[in-house]
């Protein structure tokens, strides 16, 4: 097979692996679907399934995310622009899992991963820049939207390659979280959305 259409369907499958779902289905006996916000991301299986589970489920979305992106590093040696597809198809998987019938996250702790794996110091940029938003407002979802489009910045500053498949990954990633977060950005424009620890409704960001 073609390295890189291994490396990209690798990507996806491993990006569709609904790790929340499935930890929830296992220790709580639950669908997650059917819980809180009905997301299968790491901050409603917290809500919903306990902290435990969701730092876990964030963990292992991180993680299979970074390891499409290394998987394809290592099938494609030296071939940026095939890390940043793979990356593109993590995170695709993730917000589209087959396993699910397409329904998946929002991307945002797979889109952490494949950052990490293709800039770290572009992904330490924006976990702080999540950090301060989130600090000073308590929104996840407004933390995650800003973050996401602060990518683009650092990514550029930081990656000297400017092919046509870098800039589009590197535009694309935090489109596509900004487009799901679109209930969140409703809620906040209107002053509804829920402040991380404070109730139990369902305006948060999902990983």
């Amino acid at each position: 097979m073609n390295p890189w259409l291994l490396s990209i369907s690798i990507a996806y499958l491993l990006g569709s692996i609904p790790f929340g779902y499935l930890l929830v289905r296992l220790f709580r006996r639950k669908d997650i679907r059917q819980q809180g916000s009905g997301n299968i991301g790491a901050t409603n299986v917290a809500r919903s399934g306990g902290t435990k589970l969701g730092v876990v489920t964030l963990l292992l979305d991180i993680g299979k995310a970074y390891a499409a992106v290394v998987i394809a590093r290592h099938l494609v040696p030296g071939v940026y622009d095939v890390q940043v597809a793979a990356a593109i198809a993590a995170v695709l998987g993730h917000v589209f899992p087959l396993w699910l019938g397409f329904r998946g996250g929002k991307g945002v702790a797979s889109a952490l991963g494949v950052f990490i794996a293709l800039t770290w110091p572009s992904a330490v940029g924006i976990l702080l820049v999540f950090a301060v938003v989130f600090a000073f407002t308590r929104y996840v979802s407004l933390a995650s939207i800003i973050g996401s489009a602060a990518f683009p910045l650092f990514g550029f500053y930081f990656v000297a390659q400017h092919t046509p498949m870098v800039k589009f990954g590197f535009l694309f990633i935090p489109l596509l979280i900004i487009v799901k977060h679109h209930g969140n950005i409703r809620r906040l424009m209107s002053g509804t959305e829920s402040r991380f620890g404070v109730g139990s409704g369902s305006g948060e960001a999902e990983a």
